[in-house]
């Protein structure tokens, strides 16, 4: 950690060339000394990165960022925000720091936070920012949290875990396969804290997930707009006598669809011609967690198809997790072939081709408000709906 990057000299740099060519800049001679031209280029970079994702660090003077790869792995603000109201008791234990965003949201909730990281320069970095940012009651430790936490006398509120794949290779990846292995460490976990929080990528499937995983008593599928960001694990030291699922959707206004396991729906209620109303489209949070028909019971919907994952309805429901659109016409292929200057947005779903190729054949031109969704029906087979946005994500 190079602290003349903080000096005034430094800092003004920085901020006045926020939307230069950071390659431009690392190549070029440093105008300030005791600071290289390739860590002026790293700082900017990253607070590029941070302008939307962490706000209140980018406004906040005095930041010193890590590198931009670590800054796109953490956690947002938004999504960190909703981590901390999952944390209980007085004291909570970050096991995998970082950055520190997490650790700052948590300790606005809880009264004590350790922030444990491994990299010795982050663990500073994140030191730093806490102090610039007013943040008092977090206790950093550069070392391993796993060997801390199993060195440490007393218990915690809350564990907090953010493990990363040792592998990028293939979608599909296992607990396991994560440092620290959450899995093999559970039951020091477990014997430590009476709730603990694991956060995982979206890939991770969630029926796996728990047969790798015991003590689960809630699954939360996290998305902004429309994107699955992460999957957190909350398990508790008492076994739950059920697992419950959280679909939310933190957008400009939270949304959220829970469920338990054992509940189920063994069959849903299909559309029948002619169409009218809404078409419902659930976020992905909601697609995640399988609950396809569960989705229709609860709103009061009608599948168009047991693949096909929209719905309609006669009725407007702006408490769903999705987008909706008014049906303004249901086609077929004949009827569009016979229109000329198509306009709106093409989506494909469970249609027999995709939606660049569905442009390129019909030459439709895109539109902001007017969509259509090529799909298909139980009732009517391949339909084309016309429709216009009421609600986006």
């Amino acid at each position: 950690m190079n602290t003349h990057l903080l000096d005034s000299e430094a800092q003004a740099y920085i901020n006045s060339h926020l939307n230069a060519d950071v390659h431009h800049i690392a190549m070029a001679k440093s105008p300030i000394a005791q600071v290289e031209a390739r860590e002026l280029a790293a700082q900017i970079a990253a607070k590029q990165k941070a302008m939307k994702k962490l706000p209140t660090w980018y406004h906040q003077e005095g930041i010193y960022y890590p590198s931009s790869l670590s800054v796109e792995q953490t956690s947002s603000e938004t999504t960190a925000l909703y981590k901390s109201k999952l944390a209980v008791g007085d004291d909570l234990i970050d096991l995998t720091g970082g950055f520190g965003v997490d650790s700052f949201f948590f300790a606005k909730r809880i009264p004590a936070v350790t922030h444990c990281e491994i990299n010795p320069e982050l663990s500073e970095i994140a030191a730093h920012n806490a102090k610039q940012l007013g943040s008092h009651n977090i206790n950093f430790i550069a070392g391993d949290g796993l060997e801390y936490l199993n060195n440490h006398d007393g218990q915690f509120g809350t564990i907090y875990i953010d493990p990363a794949r040792r592998s990028s290779q293939g979608k599909v990846f296992k607990l396991a396969d994560c440092t620290p292995n959450v899995v093999q460490h559970l039951d020091l976990l477990l014997k430590k804290a009476d709730r603990i929080i694991i956060k995982t990528a979206p890939l991770l499937d969630i029926s796996a997930g728990l047969k790798e995983l015991k003590h689960v008593a809630e699954v939360h599928i996290v998305s902004t707009k429309n994107e699955v960001k992460e999957l957190l694990w909350i398990i508790e030291r008492e076994i739950p006598t059920q697992v419950k699922i959280v679909a939310v959707t933190l957008n400009e206004a939270a949304k959220s669809f829970s469920f338990f396991l054992n509940e189920e729906v063994r069959a849903t209620t299909f559309a029948t011609a002619p169409l009218s109303g809404y078409v419902y489209e659930p976020d992905t949070a909601l697609l995640k967690s399988g609950a396809f028909n569960l989705i229709a019971e609860r709103y009061g919907l009608q599948k168009l198809d047991q693949q096909t994952q929209l719905y309609v309805a006669e009725t407007f429901k702006p408490e769903f997790p999705g987008r909706i659109f008014k049906i303004s016409e249901v086609m077929n292929a004949g009827d569009l072939k016979k229109q000329k200057d198509l306009i709106g947005n093409v989506i494909s779903r469970n249609y027999q081709e995709r939606a660049e190729n569905l442009v390129k054949k019909y030459k439709i031109k895109a539109d902001q408000q007017r969509f259509l969704l090529f799909t298909q029906s139980k009732s009517l087979g391949f339909i084309i709906i016309a429709a216009e946005i009421e609600q986006h994500y």
